[in-house]
């Protein structure tokens, strides 16, 4: 749907991705023994969602990721398999990101920066970075956040700036149970705008597994398939 423009084999930059993903894995099990914050995460989607888009085609994917924190700075590294139309050999993603999480004004903030890389041999322009904002506050079993993306060169487009902004709001009614909500709005230089929503529950299955099944659309169907509404249900263990 975006315009592409030849570059370096992204083949590099997942690998790269890979070996950092590898390498805050082991400064997390290091880290472990300084009692610092450490934790892993493994799921399984029936469709990988990234605002309101499937990012596999409307198929499964296995995803993974590892987070270390100290104090108020945090940063880590989540991979997930994909799938794009005309592209039969970019397969996989790999996210690395860091920032610090501070309180004031009553109010949790997160500033940090996400690099998305892919596997695309074909030299497709794909990687990209994003620079993010983020604000949130607990009311009671109810929690209303906030959060800015921009990326100064955006996912498969020719220098296209993008921005990404979006409201969200989680309640707890029980400590097994999450409902949950957002609507966001992607602004992109090339005029693929569009608005995307998604809302479902979240149920702790134990202390380590919780399963999500969630409503997703858009308001761009004439964008493709995979821009259309889809119900997807994920399994994720935390350790």
């Amino acid at each position: 749907m975006r315009k592409r423009i030849p570059h370096a084999s992204g083949r590099n930059d997942v690998i790269f991705g890979l070996v950092a993903i590898a390498g805050i894995f082991g400064l997390a099990l290091c880290g472990s023994a300084r009692a610092q914050d450490v934790s892993a995460n493994l799921g399984v989607t029936s469709d990988y969602v990234f605002r309101g888009v499937s990012q596999t085609e409307e198929d499964p994917a296995l995803q993974a990721g590892v987070d270390l924190g100290s104090g108020a700075f945090y940063a880590g590294a989540w991979a997930s398999n994909v799938s794009y139309a005309g592209d039969d050999e970019t397969s996989l993603e790999a996210d690395l990101y860091a920032g610090f999480r501070p309180q004031f004004a009553a109010w949790d903030w997160d500033f940090g920066a996400v690099a998305y890389l892919y596997d695309d041999p074909s030299g497709l322009d794909y990687d990209y970075v994003e620079l993010k904002a983020a604000a949130s506050r607990d009311v009671g079993p109810v929690t209303f956040g906030a959060a800015v993306f921009w990326s100064p060169d955006f996912f498969g487009a020719a220098e296209d700036e993008a921005t990404y902004a979006e409201v969200n709001l989680a309640w707890e009614p029980t400590n097994r149970w999450t409902v949950s909500g957002s609507v966001g709005r992607q602004w992109v230089s090339s005029d693929f705008d569009y608005t995307t929503w998604n809302a479902g529950a979240a149920y702790a299955l134990t202390d380590t597994l919780a399963l999500d099944v969630r409503y997703h659309d858009t308001d761009e169907h004439d964008f493709g398939a995979v821009y259309e509404s889809r119900v997807v249900t994920s399994l994720k263990a935390t350790f």
